[in-house]
């Protein structure tokens, strides 16, 4: 008995201080997104508002305008980047989606009287759709064309759309991070998939031409 008391007790300490830690995380959470939103200049609601509803057409348009182009020009290579973009959108659309229903967080302003909501915020909060689709689409854009020029703008956009949602009252600083990092992490897992699927392909049709010289 004496031995599982010290256990239980360091138990009841981490459980307690692992709440702390979340209510405290919480409580910076809402500070943060009350002096973006209760303190906003309302003047700029029309352009975020413009900002964020840019995020899916933008997204979708991308790898649609690029595809077309390698079709043009008929460029193998071109249409490849633009299913990259594809499929980078798709799968953090994917992931976002999943985890909104797992988690299943309360927009901020059904749940703070004093958040205003500037825009459009149906289904639940975490994490950031917007935010995740648009850093998908500008990681993408980044990673097939790394150039100053793509990059700096294509970052810009996907931040000022994150920053949008916080200044309209649909997502907390969390959300949007959170998205910022599945948009990313979401380019980069297709990179890496296409990557691997190409090498297997070059290594099949490698085989099959040292069996055809045999």
């Amino acid at each position: 008995m004496n031995t599982r008391t010290p256990f239980l007790k360091i138990i009841n300490f981490l459980g307690l201080f692992f709440c702390v830690s979340l209510m405290n995380a919480q409580n910076i959470d809402v500070d943060i997104l009350r002096n973006i939103n209760v303190n906003r200049n309302t003047s700029l609601d029309g352009t975020f508002r413009v900002v964020t509803n840019s995020a899916l057409p933008i997204s979708i348009a991308t790898p649609l305008i690029i595809y077309s182009v390698g079709i043009i020009k008929k460029d193998s290579t071109t249409k490849k980047t633009a299913l990259f973009i594809g499929e980078s959108f798709v799968v953090s659309a994917f992931i976002t989606t999943a985890l909104k229903y797992t988690t299943k967080r309360q927009r901020p302003f059904d749940a703070y009287t004093d958040i205003e909501k500037g825009t459009a915020g149906p289904g639940f909060s975490f994490p950031s759709g917007h935010t995740s689709v648009a850093f998908a689409t500008a990681t993408s854009l980044s990673m097939e064309y790394p150039k100053w020029y793509i990059i700096a703008p294509s970052f810009a956009w996907a931040s000022a759309v994150g920053y949008s949602r916080m200044h309209l009252g649909v997502h907390y600083p969390s959300d949007v991070l959170a998205g910022a990092i599945i948009g990313s992490g979401s380019a980069y897992l297709s990179y890496k998939l296409n990557k691997w699927i190409n090498k297997n392909s070059k290594e099949e049709q490698k085989v099959l031409k040292n069996n055809e010289l045999k």
